[in-house]
């Protein structure tokens, strides 16, 4: 079939990425058959800091382990997914550069196939995390920057491009190479370009000093704009010579033409809207009170406005004094400006490379909600655990907590990824671990169907509308099917999950329960959620 659509193309595409790498330091490709491919892994609450509430999934959250597991959890188990699915309103993204560079903290290892595979995974799942108004923000460096764009033109849109931000990451030169790499990139999509509105940003002191009140105008203070513009065709009417308080008649400069028509111009003059500056040229008044309160936020942020590297390595230091800072750390004020251009307090950030922590800090500082993933247990015990237990406490001094005046409060939970419940042979056959104890086969086979897990019910473990749950490690026939029917409630029908099913088990479910289904696990279950849609009805199938 001829392919009617651009489409950026590499080695694999079509197979699933095993993160771990095998004895030789390579990637692992898999069939997307591959359990690893749809797996929803389990989840386990080891720590609670500050104030956390009573709901567990409402609150800010440290899931440690891959990113991916994370966003599948996040989306597919009901209990995440009602906080999560569709509305997270910013996710900023400083994932591995792959650079070929050993970092400190990350083995930034992937080759351009490998890693390509590894973020449109990763991206198709925050597409679907993002609120219809939500944005992502993807920070990178010329390495994959390039590709990076036509991979999320394919994922999102190319019409949901919004802007590449630069960012004046260094500002003193370096010697040792051919050019001093001064900049990273930051590439913006909206879920729907349509519906995404952005926060201008405040003026700074130097700005407002532009805005001044010499006639002392009852009006405000108010700065000299530009009375004329490019001229051509259609303008005709805004060419003529003025008479200027002073005597002097000024035509326009050559090739430019006014601003207003003559009796436009007129009108402004008696409103004591144009300035004329004595032996120049007239300006319009532009009062301070009339114009946007901010500014459109621009594509080129400095060292100044935003922070560099050397300032984030600064920061990490005075939180972590006797531990090496992170390589490639970032600048609070950097996340402060991004929060604030995409969020509202209240608003939900998800970072999926947490790193030192500084996306949740900052959005915690600000009053949003946020979710961020840690993949080494080490970096989140080291780094972002400690962080975000000294701003609950009000212990971080630095980055943006004078400016934002941030005293302490809130809390968070960390959540681990479990192990996957399922051991692969060398030939791609699936048997579930035999140290998987019933209570966690119930909520593991509950989230990979989509079933909101439930207490109090059995035989049942989990219920979507009208279809119930049941799921047996053991064998089920004839005599289980009929023992399970018979308590179910009127109107509802059944999922039965089993270890291993009779000859004609599942024909027989479906003939005395019409609706009902009885699948295999490992095989079934998992092929099941791969065929299923993203979102299904709560009615059942």
């Amino acid at each position: 079939m001829t392919k009617t659509k651009l489409e950026l193309t590499w080695p694999n595409k079509d197979q699933f990425l095993l993160v771990p790498k095998d004895e030789t330091g390579k990637p692992i490709w898999v069939s997307r058959d591959h359990p690893a491919a749809h797996e929803v892994r389990l989840t386990r609450e080891i720590q609670t800091v500050g104030d956390v509430g009573t709901a567990p999934i409402a609150d800010n959250t440290v899931f440690v382990g891959d990113s991916l597991d994370a966003m599948r959890v996040m989306l597919e188990v009901p209990e995440f997914a009602e906080r999560y699915a569709g509305q997270v309103k910013l996710i900023y993204a400083d994932p591995p550069f792959n650079t070929g560079q050993a970092f400190d903290h990350y083995d930034d290892w992937m080759e351009h196939a490998t890693w390509l595979s590894f973020m449109r995974d990763r991206l198709v799942l925050m597409r679907d995390l993002l609120s219809p108004d939500g944005s992502v923000w993807i920070h990178l460096d010329d390495a994959e920057q390039h590709r990076m764009r036509l991979l999320m033109d394919e994922v999102f849109g190319a019409e949901n491009f919004v802007a590449t931000v630069v960012w004046q990451k260094v500002y003193v030169g370096d010697n040792r190479s051919l050019f001093a790499t001064a900049h990273d990139y930051i590439t913006i999509y909206a879920k729907s370009k349509g519906e995404w509105n952005r926060n201008l940003l405040e003026r700074t002191p130097d700005q407002l000093t532009a805005y001044k009140n010499p006639d002392n105008d009852p009006r405000g203070p108010w700065r000299m704009s530009d009375t004329t513009a490019q001229g051509g065709r259609g303008t005709a009417g805004q060419f003529y010579s003025l008479e200027l308080p002073d005597g002097r008649v000024l035509d326009p400069p050559p090739g430019r033409c006014w601003v207003f028509t003559k009796e436009r111009f007129d009108e402004m003059v008696d409103d004591n809207r144009i300035w004329f500056v004595p032996g120049g040229r007239p300006y319009i008044k532009t009062f301070l009170a009339e114009v946007q309160s901010g500014m459109v936020p621009m594509t080129w942020w400095s060292h100044v406005e935003v922070g560099h590297n050397k300032e984030a390595k600064l920061e990490s230091k005075q939180l972590f004094p006797t531990e090496t800072p992170f390589t490639t750390p970032k600048p609070e004020r950097l996340l402060r400006r991004i929060i604030h251009i995409s969020t509202d307090p209240g608003d939900l950030v998800f970072d999926p490379f947490a790193g030192s922590g500084t996306t949740a800090a900052v959005a915690h500082k600000m009053g949003r909600s946020y979710t961020t993933v840690e993949l080494s247990p080490a970096n989140a015990s080291d780094y972002v655990v400690p962080r975000l237990t000294k701003v609950v406490e009000g212990e971080d001094a630095g980055g943006v907590t004078e400016d934002l005046r941030w005293q302490g409060g809130g809390g968070f939970r960390v959540v681990a990824i479990e192990p996957s419940i399922y051991e692969v042979t060398d030939e791609n056959l699936v048997f579930l671990r035999e140290d998987v104890s019933t209570a966690d086969l119930e909520r593991a086979v509950a989230g990979q169907l989509r079933f909101a897990t439930t207490q109090g019910e059995a035989p049942f473990c989990g219920r979507r509308g009208r279809m119930l749950l049941s799921v047996v490690s053991g064998v089920v026939g004839v005599e289980e099917i009929d023992a399970l029917v018979a308590r179910l409630p009127e109107g509802c029908r059944l999922t039965i999950a089993a270890g291993a099913l009779i000859p004609g088990a599942a024909d027989y479910l479906a003939r005395v329960s019409k609706g009902s289904r009885a699948m295999k696990i490992p095989r079934d279950v998992l092929l099941r959620s791969r065929r299923r849609p993203a979102r299904e009805e709560e009615s059942g199938d």
